[in-house]
């Protein structure tokens, strides 16, 4: 089956808008078995719609198109929608009642141009917004079968795991459908490495889909199996292709693990932070950050992770020297004789922090982000992490090669916790 997306609106098609709609959209339609052929993006005008969902009509088999279905002048989907289909719009009942119980639940009184957003194509099936008031529809049109969601991205994907999803997947029941997925993400290696150590795959484990993902600093591997199922096939002939294909994604998720060695940090596509926090739990153990480099992104990344209050006790960004000396009880001759950037300093604040917090753990970041302040023995892109429990304390010196401030404060953040990470690990297996 093939799918096309297409989003509208005139501040996406000028970059006014980031349009990570498109992006999530197809992430969901691939684990589902669809293959997405296009992306488009069509501005607010009534003829370049109309024009565009007629196309998509005579060529996609679904289609999910996004934006304009609210309640101003330049809402101008359904109507399009309508006109592309050859059909008229009406007042559709059952929307318009669920946005005046949306009104109703926040005790606000619905405007006259809120029953604009009710107005849907003839025969089209409503799609319940459970986040805001544009409801969104589903209509064919041309043997293309269109699912219609608002822009706003906390509507758009709640609508799509709830409504959208599930109806394409009935579709697909007679075909080709995703039955098991293993991610695998990494640190540490750059994508045009993790693919060289993965040469070979296709041809060791055919039947499974080899991807990758990047989103920096991090890249996740994904492996993606595919069971043919027919609806007349009893349940318990489905659970043995289920199983086999699981065993085959299992067998080559070992296959890439052991390639790209330590530096997989999870095998079920958890975040850094989520499995650094899974290792404290793990051990009742409790820790505090203390950032200079960084400027907090550590912690932020930490307390990202709900539940984090459970192991995440105080963090503090020390950036001026003065700061690591008052706060932290880095000493003046520490920092007179190496300089902020070193391990003896991040020793020193790592312990500090952990002597203040009274955590079982402290980690500490100090580095050079840039894109100036580098010298020749500690160049951009030079981070010094320490790490302090019971037993001791430890630092690392990492370089990054990048010369732009926000892709290192991100490297720096992440090899901070991968640090810990591994010491972590240690620690359960000593």
């Amino acid at each position: 089956m093939n799918g096309e997306i297409l989003s509208t609106g005139d501040e996406v098609c000028s970059g006014a808008i980031n349009d990570t709609n498109a992006a999530h959209i197809a992430s969901g339609l691939k684990d589902i078995g669809v293959r997405v052929t296009r992306h488009g993006c069509v501005g607010d005008d009534m003829k370049d719609l109309v024009a565009v969902l007629s196309e998509i009509g005579e060529r996609s088999d679904i289609a999910i198109v996004t934006g304009g279905l609210g309640p101003t002048v330049d809402d101008l989907t359904a109507e399009a929608a309508a006109k592309a289909g050859g059909i008229g719009c009406a007042l559709d009942e059952s929307a318009l009642t669920n946005i005046r119980h949306f009104f109703d639940k926040f005790s606000r009184k619905m405007a006259p141009s809120d029953i604009k957003q009710a107005m849907l194509p003839v025969g089209a099936i409503p799609i319940y917004n459970p986040a805001g008031t544009a409801p969104g529809f589903i209509q064919t049109i041309g043997r293309c079968r269109c699912y219609f969601l608002p822009g706003v991205p906390g509507e758009m994907e709640k609508m799509f795991a709830a409504s959208v999803l599930p109806d394409i997947a009935s579709l697909l029941r007679k075909g080709r459908v995703v039955t098991c997925q293993r991610q695998l993400s990494v640190f540490g290696l750059p994508e045009a490495r993790v693919n060289d150590r993965l040469a070979g795959f296709s041809e060791r484990f055919p039947s499974i889909k080899l991807g990758m993902l990047a989103r920096f600093p991090v890249i996740t591997v994904k492996l993606t199996g595919f069971c043919p199922l027919n609806s007349r096939e009893d349940s318990m002939e489905c659970d043995i292709q289920k199983a086999a294909v699981q065993n085959e994604i299992d067998r080559a998720g070992d296959w890439a693990a052991e390639r790209l060695g330590d530096h997989v940090f999870d095998r079920d596509g958890r975040s850094m932070e989520a499995v650094v926090g899974d290792l404290l739990v793990k051990q009742s153990a409790t820790l505090a950050v203390a950032e200079s480099c960084t400027g907090g992104l550590v912690s932020h990344l930490l307390t990202n992770v709900a539940g984090s209050s459970g192991y995440f006790l105080f963090s503090g960004v020390t950036y001026a020297n003065q700061a690591k000396m008052d706060v932290l009880g880095v000493s003046k001759e520490t920092l007179d004789t190496v300089g902020a950037v070193h391990e003896e300093t991040v020793v020193q604040m790592a312990e500090g922090v952990r002597r203040l917090s009274g955590a079982d753990w402290g980690l500490a970041t100090s580095g050079i982000a840039g894109p100036s302040g580098g010298t020749s023995d500690k160049p951009v892109g030079t981070v010094c992490i320490g790490v302090a429990s019971e037993k001791g304390s430890r630092a690392f010196r990492f370089y990054s090669p990048f010369n732009e401030r926000l892709l290192n404060k991100q490297i720096f953040a992440i090899w901070a916790l991968d640090t810990l990470r591994k010491m972590l690990i240690k620690e359960m297996i000593i």
